[in-house]
């Protein structure tokens, strides 16, 4: 029997490691308190954006145990068989909901920053970001959210820019059960 460590109560305020290092790094943001949001397309909603301008943050783990960060459109499936090839492994799964507390513990579930630094990991994006000029994601709650210049994000945060997200005629998923 698999033994699953008890929730913890939300955390409703904004990663203060983020900020820290938003400042740290001199990139100006905007931080947005918004009624309680859990999705990425919810977030985008109520924050008025478009979702093509709100990345939301996943987090994977390869076949050779690393953890990766991958940032893209709200509105867009991460193809896994793709971010597999792109991080040049067997296959790649999304980290259960015990691994993201294991990841980033100051962290809301699904509302990563997306900022791999944060948490001693990569981070990669899908090429469709590229297009946003103001780039919008989740500031470690499901009640905060950070606006900043792309340009500057993307360079300080050193993301690596690959096509990531799934076509609309692919399957977004693949499980592991798959991966025989």
């Amino acid at each position: 029997m698999l033994a699953l460590r008890p929730t913890r109560a939300p955390v409703n305020i904004p990663l203060v490691a983020l900020l820290d290092w938003l400042g740290a790094h001199g990139l100006a943001y905007d931080l947005h308190e918004h009624p309680l949001a859990f999705t990425a397309l919810e977030t985008a909603r109520v924050e008025g954006l478009d979702p093509h301008a709100f990345a939301k943050t996943l987090a994977v783990i390869t076949a050779d145990d690393r953890r990766i960060l991958v940032a893209l459109k709200a509105s867009d499936h991460l193809d896994l068989v793709k971010t597999a090839r792109v991080l040049g492994t067997s296959r790649a799964r999304l980290l259960s909901e015990v691994e993201l507390l294991d990841l980033a513990p100051s962290c809301d579930i699904g509302a990563l920053p997306a900022v791999g630094d944060l948490f001693g990991v990569s981070l990669y994006a899908d090429h469709a970001l590229r297009d946003i000029e103001r780039l919008t994601f989740h500031a470690g709650s499901h009640r905060h959210a950070v606006r900043v210049d792309r340009e500057s994000w993307a360079r300080t945060a050193r993301a690596r820019f690959a096509d990531l997200a799934a076509s609309s005629d692919e399957p977004a998923y693949r499980s592991e059960w798959d991966w025989a």
